[in-house]
C-alpha cells in the first residue's frame, strides 16, 4: 500500500517552507523560492508550518510536531548527535564526529550535516568551521547566519 504524501508551502522570510508529511509525521522541509507543484497540505504540515514560524518569531526554541528520519545508519547517527545541539549555542563537525566515535570522519560527517532532510528542527545551522567561521548550509550563509542571530538573541 502507498503512503499517502502531504505536501503543503508556506511563506516564510525566505521565500516558501515546502514540508513534506508521510504517514503521519514531517520528513522533509525545505526552502523553495516560488510554488513549483500542487500542495496538498495535512494537519502536521500546518502544525510544522505554525512552529516553524513561532521560531523565526524568536517564540519557540524546541519542536513538538511529529517527524521521522530517513537516510543511512551513519546518518541518522549524525542527525540525533545534531538533536542534542541546544538552542543558542553551535558546535563543529569535528566535535560531531568525535561524539559518533569517530574523529576522522569529519568530511563525512560535513556530508550528512548537509543531507540533513529537516533543516532547522534539526539544527544543522548550528554547526560551524573548528575555526569559528560559517561553513556551508544547504539554504545559503544569509540564511544560516539569519538563523544563528535569532538564536543569540
Amino acid at each position: 500500500m502507498e503512503k499517502i504524501k502531504h505536501i503543503g508551502l508556506y511563506l516564510c522570510p525566505f521565500g516558501f517552507f515546502r514540508i513534506v508529511e508521510e504517514g503521519g509525521a514531517v520528513v522533509a522541509i525545505d526552502v523553495v523560492k516560488e510554488r513549483q507543484e500542487e500542495e496538498r497540505p495535512s494537519e502536521v504540515t500546518d502544525w510544522a508550518a505554525r512552529e516553524l514560524h513561532e521560531y523565526l518569531e524568536g517564540e519557540r526554541r524546541a519542536f513538538t510536531f511529529p517527524y521521522r528520519l530517513v537516510g543511512t545508519p551513519f546518518r541518522l547517527q549524525v542527525w540525533k548527535e545534531l538533536e542534542k545541539v541546544p538552542y543558542g549555542e553551535t558546535t563543529t563537525y569535528k566535535r560531531l564526529a568525535e561524539a559518533i566515535g569517530r574523529p576522522g570522519a569529519y568530511h563525512a560527517v560535513g556530508g550528512a550535516v548537509g543531507a540533513n532532510p529537516l533543516s532547522i528542527c534539526v539544527p544543522c545551522h548550528r554547526v560551524i568551521g573548528t575555526n569559528g567561521s560559517l561553513t556551508g548550509y544547504a539554504w545559503g550563509l544569509p540564511m544560516k547566519e539569519a538563523l544563528l542571530e535569532l538564536e543569540r538573541r
